[in-house]
């Protein structure tokens, strides 16, 4: 995914810079460039993604998928797996959607597909070895732990919740199983057009939200100073953490991205765990991802889903503090 966006960027730059003539530090300019790199890499992300769930689901068993999942779901098994899997798929928030929506198509319980879909855009292996070079095993330690724990607890929580009610009505509806009996002897050929419907249907409902969720994160990286959220999470403000969550979610920048921001903010002397909260919240709380839940969740489940998330990532920012 670097390496695209890495060619993308430098399209973007002959675009922008050679051809049109747009300066690169004018604001219009970096706005306009973030969304052409990230929306290009998001739309290519969302399509892949949603083709590649759609697939597995088809093959998937998914009765007694749905069955083991149930019958594990007391012991938070499949939120641990989930979790922990999240961990390890280099997906940002966004992105992760598709994926969400592949669990749900299969059947999975929401509060495991949730564990999943809080962990992913949190950490991935590639922000893992930044984050070690930078900070120290010990804090990307605690760090890593914070994130899949917060995923497992935050699925438990939304799950026991009986949020499992409030998921879109498209998608209760998507892909429904016709039986196994009549899918299992089928060849892909078979199987491709009933992908390729529920995969379009998928990717006409959340197209859009892409589009207008990055144009809004591109005006706010584009035009927001750093200084604007270092002037309101320094040391001396008591509140300072649920101010970093708060004042990052209309963000979105990935792991990656994010750490030269969060390296900034603590050399200015913003306390670790403030600037952690601040990160944690940005790639996975961000306004673009709102936007796209909102076609997939009904309000219940968006603002419970925010709400507990927020609150992790908050008691996480005073343990960093405490610890650190």
């Amino acid at each position: 995914m670097e390496t695209l966006e890495r060619v993308l960027s430098k399209w973007a730059d002959y675009l922008l810079y050679d051809l049109l003539g747009i300066s690169l530090e004018s604001s219009f300019g970096v706005t306009v460039h973030y969304f052409l790199v990230t929306f290009t890499v998001l739309i290519l992300l969302v399509i892949l993604v949603t083709y590649l769930m759609g697939t597995i689901v088809s093959y998937l068993p998914m009765e007694k998928v749905k069955n083991y999942l149930e019958k594990h779901k007391h012991s938070g098994f499949g939120n641990i797996a989930a979790s922990i899997l999240g961990a390890v798929t280099p997906f940002c928030s966004c992105s992760s959607i598709p994926l969400f929506v592949g669990m749900m198509q299969a059947r999975m319980p929401l509060g495991i597909a949730l564990s999943f879909l809080i962990t992913s855009p949190l950490v991935n292996e590639i922000a893992i070895a930044l984050f070690w070079a930078t900070y120290g095993w010990k804090v990307t330690l605690v760090y890593v732990v914070s994130g899949i724990v917060l995923g497992v607890l935050g699925g438990i929580i939304l799950e026991k919740l009986g949020m499992e009610h409030h998921i879109a009505v498209w998608l209760k509806n998507l892909g429904k199983p016709v039986g196994e009996s009549q899918t299992r002897n089928k060849t892909f050929g078979e199987r491709l057009p009933k992908i390729h419907a529920d995969a379009s249907q998928t990717i006409r409902k959340l197209a859009p939200y892409v589009f207008f969720g990055i144009v809004i994160g591109a005006l706010v990286h584009g035009y927001v100073p750093e200084s604007f959220f270092e002037e309101y999470i320094s040391k001396s403000n008591p509140l300072a953490v649920p101010l970093a969550v708060v004042l990052s979610i209309p963000l979105y920048i990935d792991a990656v991205g994010i750490l030269p921001v969060l390296e900034s903010l603590v050399g200015k002397g913003v306390p670790l765990g403030t600037g952690m909260a601040f990160m944690m919240g940005s790639i996975g709380l961000s306004l673009p991802e709102a936007m796209l839940l909102k076609k997939v969740m009904q309000k219940r489940l968006i603002i419970a889903f925010f709400a507990t998330i927020a609150t992790g990532m908050i008691l996480s920012g005073w343990l960093f503090n405490l610890l650190f």
